[in-house]
């Protein structure tokens, strides 16, 4: 089975002979990558609706490639490719439409379905990159650059008076000797408009309508920066003395008005989330307390084995929603939440004087929320057996999670070095066993598989490393 068809039967649902043509269509993608001086690829649509997985790429020879890796075996969400999203659902082709690639960069795609009968079972894509470079030259910025560069610059600006002035994508205003505006731009017009000024500034005395307080001017410095607000509008204005025959200064205004409001935005959400999170896990603290107030006054062992293993499921989740609580964001790194949740299982259901070592190995990476606290739901129950089950009539035991990030799908194993059972027996009533397999293919899309003998039990689920709910593309 060559990749193509491996991806197409794990991911999708076409048929052998939609996979047939795919595999045919591949064929011929490196002569039209190298014809096109462009990136092609095939997409085939995932049975997850609105995401397409990649099954067969090619490079061109004589141009730079859009990536640094191979992509085959990634997913294409229809947020960030749009012209495929479109394609597969409507049948037609979509040309020269903006897309996002699975390295963040910015491509230009043209799409043309690839169809069995009338059925659309792939797309052929081909992509070129976005000059961006050529884009952000025709502005001139000068928020990052030096004294010195800026100096030179304005400069030749003042004495050749050329179009330079108009491609700045700030505000720019050049005083003379006498403190006289002897040229503005038409950003700094506008600014000064926005600003209440009604009549041009050009002409006008710099002292007048100058946007900050003197001294912040003042000094021997060549070069002053200051942020201030004036108005409704938060500026960033830089004065830049220049040796000149005909201008003083220069003075170049950039509005970041917007930029301090997305900032402000970003801690509002931070602070919002972080509230969110710690109220969650207060009120789930809560219930595992009323449980074990309840577990102390039964004298029932098998109401108390019951309740202690449900305040043990809620005490898992509040861990979750501490880690998210102290982030501030709704991300948290997957081998915090892990060690949590050892720390506690191990806590409420080692046998007392039995020697247990839980590891947690592999891969660390961040994965939303939703994501984490299913992983320490699931986790706390395969632990929680095998501290329970797995050593008995042994002195020691030995529990390895271990953690493989992939691509689409990563992996986490729990691995014991007990006693084994019998797979094929594997009583399915079980609550702990019932909430493990929803959990996994509900809400994780994955697939769980336990293998255990004589030297111990494996237990392997697989899930998605982004879950996410997809809205339809008009």
């Amino acid at each position: 089975m060559n990749e193509i068809e491996r991806l197409c039967k794990r991911h999708t649902s076409l048929n052998d002979d939609d996979i047939r043509i795919i595999i045919a269509m591949a064929a011929v993608l490196q002569p039209l990558a190298n014809l096109e001086d462009a990136d092609v690829f095939v997409d085939c649509p995932s049975v997850d609706e609105g995401i397409a997985i990649v099954v067969a790429e090619a490079k061109p020879d004589y141009v730079p490639s859009s990536y640094k890796k191979t992509v085959v075996g990634l997913m294409a969400l229809q947020e960030n490719e749009p012209a495929v999203a479109r394609s597969l659902r409507l049948g037609v082709a979509t040309k020269q439409m903006k897309a996002i690639t699975q390295e963040s960069t910015h491509v230009i795609q043209s799409v043309e379905p690839i169809k069995n009968g009338e059925r659309v079972i792939g797309v052929l894509i081909r992509e070129k990159r976005v000059d961006e470079q050529r884009a952000n030259n025709e502005h001139l910025h000068f928020s990052q650059q030096g004294y010195e560069r800026i100096a030179n610059a304005l400069t030749h600006m003042a004495s050749e008076s050329t179009w330079l002035t108009e491609c700045i994508d700030e505000a720019l205003v050049m005083v003379n000797h006498s403190g006289i505006v002897a040229f503005r731009n038409t950003l700094a017009h506008e600014l000064f408009q926005k600003l209440g000024y009604i009549e041009d500034i050009l002409g006008q005395r710099y002292e007048n309508i100058r946007p900050v307080e003197p001294e912040q001017n003042r000094g021997e410095s060549r070069y002053t920066f200051v942020e201030t607000t004036v108005g409704n509008l938060t500026l960033a204005i830089k004065h830049v003395r220049l040796n000149s025959q005909d201008i003083a200064f220069v003075v170049v205004i950039r509005d970041i008005t917007w930029n301090k409001q997305q900032e402000k935005e970003l801690i509002l959400k931070s602070v919002a989330i972080k509230e969110m999170h710690h109220r969650v896990k207060n009120n789930l603290q809560t219930i595992a307390s009323l449980l074990r107030l309840q577990v102390r006054r039964t004298e029932n062992d098998e109401t108390r084995a019951v309740l202690s293993e449900s305040m043990n499921r809620i005490l898992s989740i509040a861990a979750t929603h501490e880690l998210l609580a102290q982030s501030g964001v709704d991300q948290v790194k997957i081998g915090e939440v892990l060690m949590h949740i050892k720390s506690s299982t191990v806590r409420y259901f080692a046998r007392p004087h039995f020697n247990v070592s839980v590891m947690v190995e592999g891969d660390d990476f961040y994965v939303d929320s939703d994501i984490a606290t299913s992983i320490a739901l699931i986790i706390n129950e395969l632990l929680q057996n095998s501290l329970q089950y797995a050593f008995e009539g042994m002195n020691e035991g030995l529990v390895r999670i271990v953690v493989k990030l992939g691509d689409l799908y990563s992996q986490i194993e729990v691995i014991d070095n007990g006693c084994g059972f019998d797979v094929a027996n594997i009583r399915q009533n079980r609550l702990g066993l019932n909430i493990v397999q929803t959990l996994v293919k509900d809400k994780l899309r994955g697939n769980l598989a336990f293998d255990s003998g004589p030297g111990g039990t494996t237990v392997t689920l697989d899930f998605k490393n982004q879950i996410m709910d997809i809205v339809g593309v008009p």
